[in-house]
């Protein structure tokens, strides 16, 4: 960061905005922030912030399941082992087995609070993806999980008398005092700015696909919350790995839906423009192997082909099986005059999940007393290099908990007479003229996409971070008042990083793939890039 960025994005002073406390805060309204938010001591009042509607996040549009060593013939050490081959060395074993030993009682507590999960007789009906050895995914409306398990946990989070939600809420810096958060500064169109003041917060806003011009993601998820911590202090890192979904759903004028992972684990193939299926090529897990090798073989077969796409086909398996299996994306495919029984379904990669972030330790604690984080917004250890297809709801179940129960022991072991301490941000001079912030916006995910995206390269990297320096010298330093401007200096600031990290890392690992480095080089890169604010 240099001397022109400033610490606060927006102008604030005590005496002109209005001041909320709050004895723990959540920034964030998926699935990690809802747990966290609900396994905080009911005698606390806790506040959830939400910068879009509740229905309105990574977690609610999650297709494929929840990871879990569930059926008797499945086990610990095998779900431990697939994830550990599928992000490699950088995965934290301790992490990992931590939370595949805590997944069945994660989604026992979803089924008590009334998540519907598809099952086979009496029992959960579990399917297989990429990178797993066992049928272990539970799964619920077919292709919906995410959105019936966040109905049932904010039915549960409403029902919560500690619990207020403030729904169109951006956050748009934490605030900081003496070495430790504070709280946040927030803004609404009801109130404007509010200064938020807590006794412990936690971070749980998501992932940052949009910085991206082909992602899975919804809008919301431009990286606010790492960019947030970055400026308060907070140390983040593995910025290099964004994991790229192998298959999402492209056709012109359509938005970038994910094709589920369980569609291979159901048999799908993936055949290129004259019908070769051509996964056995370049790996003998063919349609199964982990997802960055099949985003890797899709571009490369894209580029054999001279062909913008590669195509998913199901005509081999049985039509009623299938629609009943994936309804939610026949519906999509039907919208184009596309029938998924009988139809190719065209499709390429797309940014999908961070596997950095936010730096934090086992109970979801961060590097900035009184600060917490669960969810996309972290790097755990969990994921190494590659997250495990279904371990991300999983391990915003676990995490979730952990920062929730931490940050509820912390709030109730302080004084209940907590002040606002007096900070303060003054404005800047007006801006010298008017910025086309969507213009920067679609360039940025354009950039992104062409030089940090599923291969990268010296040449291509070095020229993204020129440009996106270039855009950070007169983007960041200007003040906005609305949260357009505010998401645009975020994604800057955390696709600097992301650009930074991927140009030190002169290696191939995992969803990082240097065409110049094409080898993995444990000598000398067995290790974590982190970062932290000057």
């Amino acid at each position: 960061m240099t001397h022109s960025e400033p610490r606060y994005l927006a102008p604030f002073h005590p005496k002109q905005v209005p001041h909320f406390f709050t004895d723990v805060l959540v920034i964030g309204g998926g699935l990690a922030g809802f747990r966290a938010a609900l396994a905080v001591d009911p005698q606390l009042s806790v506040l959830v912030v939400t910068k879009d509607t509740l229905q309105q996040s990574n977690s609610a549009y999650a297709q494929g399941g929840i990871a879990v060593a569930w059926d008797p013939s499945d086990c610990f050490e095998s779900h431990v082992a697939d994830t550990i081959e599928a992000g490699g060395p950088l995965c934290d074993r301790e992490v990992v087995e931590h939370v595949v030993r805590e997944a069945p009682r994660r989604v026992r507590e979803l089924i008590e609070w009334g998540t519907r999960f598809d099952k086979s007789g009496d029992a959960l009906a579990l399917a297989r993806e990429g990178g797993h050895g066992h049928d272990r995914i539970a799964h619920a409306l077919g292709d919906a999980t995410g959105k019936e398990v966040m109905r049932a946990v904010i039915a549960r989070v409403q029902a919560m008398p500690n619990i207020d939600v403030w729904e169109h809420t951006f956050t748009i810096d934490l605030l900081t005092h003496e070495g430790r958060c504070r709280g946040a500064l927030v803004w609404n169109r009801q109130h404007g700015k509010t200064l938020v003041w807590a006794k412990q917060t936690i971070l749980c806003t998501g992932g940052a696909g949009q910085i991206y011009r082909e992602t899975t993601n919804p809008d919301v998820a431009t990286g606010d919350g790492m960019a947030v911590a970055y400026r308060a202090g907070a140390e983040l890192r593995d910025m290099e790995f964004m994991q790229f979904h192998p298959t999402v759903l492209y056709i012109a004028g359509s938005s970038r839906d994910l094709i589920t992972e369980a569609m291979r684990g159901e048999g799908a193939h993936l055949v290129d423009r004259f019908g070769h299926r051509f996964m056995p090529d370049y790996d003998p897990r063919a349609e199964l192997a982990p997802r960055d090798v099949v985003s890797w073989a899709i571009v490369s077969q894209m580029e054999k082909t001279r062909h913008p796409n590669v195509y998913l086909t199901l005509t081999h398996l049985d039509p009623e099986r299938v629609r009943a299996r994936f309804p939610g994306i026949a519906a999509i495919c039907a919208k184009f005059d596309l029938d998924i029984t009988r139809d190719r379904i065209p499709v390429r990669p797309g940014a999908h999940y961070m596997m950095g972030g936010v730096t934090v330790d086992l109970e979801g604690r961060t590097t900035l007393p009184g600060l917490w984080a669960a969810g996309e917004v972290t790097s755990t250890g969990l994921h190494g290099a590659n997250r495990l297809a279904s371990n991300s709801l999983l391990e915003a179940m676990v995490y979730g908990a952990h920062a929730g129960e931490g940050a509820s022991r912390a709030a109730l072991a302080m004084n209940d007479s907590f002040r606002a301490p007096p900070l303060a941000n003054p404005p800047s001079a007006p801006a010298r003229q008017v910025l086309d912030l969507a213009d920067i916006r679609n360039s940025l995910k354009s950039l992104m996409w062409r030089s940090v995206g599923v291969r990268r390269d010296a040449e291509g990297l070095s020229e993204g971070l020129e440009n996106v320096e270039h855009w950070c010298r007169y983007v960041l330093a200007q003040q906005f008042s609305r949260p357009a401007g505010w998401e645009l200096q975020n994604m800057l600031t955390v696709s600097r990083l992301m650009i930074r990290a991927a140009l030190e890392r002169t290696e191939s690992r995992g969803s990082h793939v240097r065409t110049d480095y094409p080898q993995r080089d444990d000598a000398h890169w067995l290790r974590h890039l982190a970062f932290r604010r000057e």
